[in-house]
Formats: C-alpha cells, structure tokens, sequence
C-alpha cells in the first residue's frame, strides 16, 4: 500500500474516533445533568433514602397498631433562625391523619429567606409516611423578629402494617433542615442610594 493510499485511510479514522470521543463526552455530559431529576423522581417514587411520599388523597382510616413519631428541626448556617417542633414526638396510629406544627423565628433585625428539605427514618419507611400538606420546597420569608407556625398534615400508611420487615418498627423521626436562600442583588436605585444631580 503506498504512501497515498494510506493518508485517507488514517484520516477516516481519526474523524470516526474523533465523532465517538465527541458522542461519548455529549453522552456524559446529558447524564450528568439529568442524574439529579431522575435520582429525586426514583425517591420520590420508592421512598429511597428517607423521601416521603407527597399523598393525593386521604387513608382509608386508622387501623389499631400505634407508632411513636418523633420531630426534628434543624437550621443551616447562615440563616439567622430558630426553628423547632411544637411537641418532640407524638403517638400516631397507622392510617390517622395527623397535623404537627413547627416553629420558625427570625433572630435577625431584617427579613430573612429559607427553604426547608426533609427526610425520614429509618429510610425504609419513606414509601409509607405520606404526606398531604407541608412547608418544605417552597420559600419561606419572615420579616425582622417575626415567628410563625409552620404546620405539617400526614399519616402513615397501612400498607406498613402488612410490610413484614417492618414488624418490629416502633419509631419514625421525620426531620426537617432549614436552608438560608441567597437574596437578589438589588439596584443601586433600590437601596435608597440617590444619584449625584449633575450640573
């Protein structure tokens, strides 16, 4: 094969390996972005890691086995809250809708911005702690000292009485974690700031 022959030949190739290295770099770069959306759709649909469910409609009614739910609230740094349960833990029956209250107040002499995240454990019960109504994923804006009542509506499902590996399960602590959002940048204008008036 002469020296002709050849120079098309290592050029095809190099141009296929190039057009794979470039699928594959896209490829990566697609699940990358995608991991996050499909890893929260996969807990939200199994329960995975503590997630519970968001229920779209009430339980059939409580069944007689009762399970002590205990409360947790914690508040990240950077966000000048306290935040805690009204109760530490309550007795709830399987099936019985139950509403909780959490109490947020704002130590800062300015308004503040949080969003909450939750979880559940053990995590093996997320698939079965459903809840109707809560606070958490949504902003929440308090204003200089202000305090507010926080309420969370859920129930247990009684699917979990038939879940045999969680016969013994006697404990669910449902555990929310406050995160400070960062404020916009606001115009010079909206500070109050006043332009120097030119002559």
């Amino acid at each position: 094969m002469t020296e002709t022959t050849k120079q098309p030949t290592r050029t095809r190739r190099d141009v296929i390996v190039a057009a794979s290295c470039g699928v594959f770099v896209a490829a990566m770069v697609g699940m990358a972005y995608a991991s996050v959306p499909f890893y929260d759709w996969f807990c939200r649909t199994t329960g995975f890691g503590g997630k519970p469910q968001i229920a779209t409609s009430g339980p059939q009614g409580p069944v007689g086995r009762t399970i002590t739910v205990r409360f947790d609230g914690n508040v990240t740094g950077g966000l000048p809250w306290r935040f805690e349960p009204e109760h530490n833990s309550i007795q709830a029956r399987i099936g019985e809708v139950v509403t909780v209250n959490y109490l947020a107040t704002n130590l800062a002499a300015r308004e503040t911005a949080g969003q909450a995240a939750y979880n559940v454990a053990p995590g093996t019960t997320g698939i079965y702690f459903q809840k109707i109504n809560c606070f958490c994923f949504t902003e929440q804006r308090l204003g200089p000292g202000e305090k507010r009542e926080m309420p969370v509506v859920f129930y247990i499902d009684p699917a979990l009485a038939k879940d045999a590996e969680l016969g013994d399960l006697n404990t669910i602590t449902l555990s929310y974690s406050f995160y400070a959002l960062r404020e916009p940048v606001k115009p010079v204008a909206e500070r109050g700031t006043v332009k120097a008036a030119t002559n």
